[in-house]
Parts: C-alpha cells; structure tokens; sequence
C-alpha cells in the first residue's frame, strides 16, 4: 500500500497542475527516506520544465528536460497538489515547488523514494526487468499461461510478482481472485487458458473500478487532491474476515502465505 490504483490516481490527481511548467525550487526537509534523498537534487532539476508526469508499476515518472525524478510512496506516503506557501506537517518531507503551486511528499513511515535519473526516469534501474502493465493489451490469458507454465507456488504470489505482471499489490490480488473463483493457494501453473482468461479479465476489472473509485484508503493513502480513496467500501474478500461473502454468503477466511494476509471465500473460491 499504496498500490497501482493509488498510484494511478495521484499520476491522474497531480498531472495537470504541473506538466509543462518549470520547477522553481525544491525544498527537502528530511531526506531520510528509505533511499536517502539525493543532496545535490536542487541542483540537478531545479530549473528544469517538467515534460511529463507518468506511472510505471508502483512509481510514480516525472521526466524533465535532461531527466526524471522517480518516485516511490512506501507503505504510507501520498504526493499531493497544495499551495507553495502552505505550512509543512510532521511528516511533509519534500516540496517540489512550480511556482505558486507545489508537489507535496508527506510519508509517515518513510518508505518511500525520490530518486534522480540522468536521462529520463524510465531508465533507472528498478525499472528493468519489469512485467507488463495489467492493463495493458500484452497482459493477457495467452500471455499468463505462458509466463506461469510448470510454477508450482501459490497463484497469488505469482500475480503479485513484478517480474509476470506490474502492480498488483496484496488487495487487489486478493480482489481478483475472489472475482475469477480461483484459490489463492493454487498452484500458479495450474490454472489453464478458461481460468486464465477469468483472472486477466478479473485484474482488468478489479483495477480499472479501484481507480475510478480514487484507489483505498485504509489508513493514510490521499489522492493528489487530498482526497481519501472509497474502494475499500467495495471489498468482496480483503479485510472481511469473519463477514458474509456478498455472493454466497459464507464466511470469509483468512490466513497468511508469503508473510502476507490473505482472504478469500471457502465456498466460491475452492480448489480444483
């Protein structure tokens, strides 16, 4: 957390408040992040027109005239729109100032990264390896059977592994697999083209709703206007332990697999 559809809606929240203008300073408060901010990062953007502000995976591209600032919000952080001359809170650790306006980082539990690359953001290394978007046209049921072809661990670990398929994150994993009827513990290479082509078409679905819904705000997540996300108010399984299935009526289960909770419904989601 946050996740593709928190992510892509800060991307959507901020993009038109500071594409194409020019960053004018930039202000770090605490560069103790999870990656420590660069020192000199006035010195390499400040000055710079911001071309584009994009999403790859989790992290959010902003490609200025000679490179790009990659951003990656941890567990807790949010980048939001506020005025230039609004007053930092605790945990607001880094401005990037246009003008009048300013991009605000605000991460509690600083897990979070803001790191420069020279060249464009699209080059930096964590970006290399990557699977494809989930809503993309290449992710699809053809696509998944053969990236998953003889894998033996659990379908939800695999759907979570950046390396198949971008940025779907422990909710929406979760999410998608209740909505295609598979068990998170089936063996990955197991599931066929019919169940494949369920669960691309469950990913597509899940994600598209969440980002229309402003993403999930379970404790700190806002968009880039501030505004908390309401998805959760939509769960079919995460986080419902011990409530009615919404379609069956059972109760949903939980256990952890991978460090990671996982729920789902005995009934609509059995083994094969």
């Amino acid at each position: 957390m946050p996740e593709l559809p928190e992510v892509e809606t800060t991307c959507r929240g901020v993009r038109p408040h500071v594409e194409g203008r020019r960053l004018s300073a930039v202000v770090v408060r605490n560069p103790r992040l999870r990656v420590p901010v660069p020192d000199n990062l006035a010195q390499l953007a400040a000055g710079q027109v911001l071309a584009s502000v994009s999403r790859r995976a989790k992290y959010l591209l902003l490609d200025f005239d000679r490179g790009g600032l990659v951003v990656h919000l941890g567990m807790s952080g949010s980048l939001r729109v506020v005025a230039a001359g609004e007053p930092a809170g605790k945990h607001d650790h880094l401005d990037l100032v246009f003008g009048e306006t300013s991009l605000r980082l605000r991460d509690p539990r600083r897990f979070g990264m803001v790191l420069w690359q020279e060249g464009g953001a699209v080059a930096h290394p964590l970006l290399a390896g990557l699977g494809p978007e989930p809503l993309d046209d290449a992710f699809d049921a053809r696509y998944w059977v053969a990236a998953t072809r003889g894998l033996r661990a659990p379908i939800k670990h695999v759907l979570m592994d950046g390396r198949r398929v971008v940025g779907v994150g422990n909710i929406y994993a979760s999410e998608s697999l209740f909505r295609s009827r598979i068990h998170p513990l089936e063996p990955a290479g197991a599931i066929g083209p019919q169940r494949a082509a369920r669960l691309v078409l469950a990913v597509k679905e899940t994600l598209t709703e969440a980002i229309a819904a402003g993403g999930s705000t379970l404790r700190d997540f806002v968009g880039g206007d501030g505004r908390p996300g309401y998805f959760q108010q939509q769960y079919f399984a995460y986080d419902r332990e011990g409530e009615a299935c919404r379609v069956c009526g059972s109760v949903i289960r939980r256990f952890v697999s991978g460090q990671r909770a996982t729920f789902f419904c005995p009934r609509c989601q059995r083994r094969a």
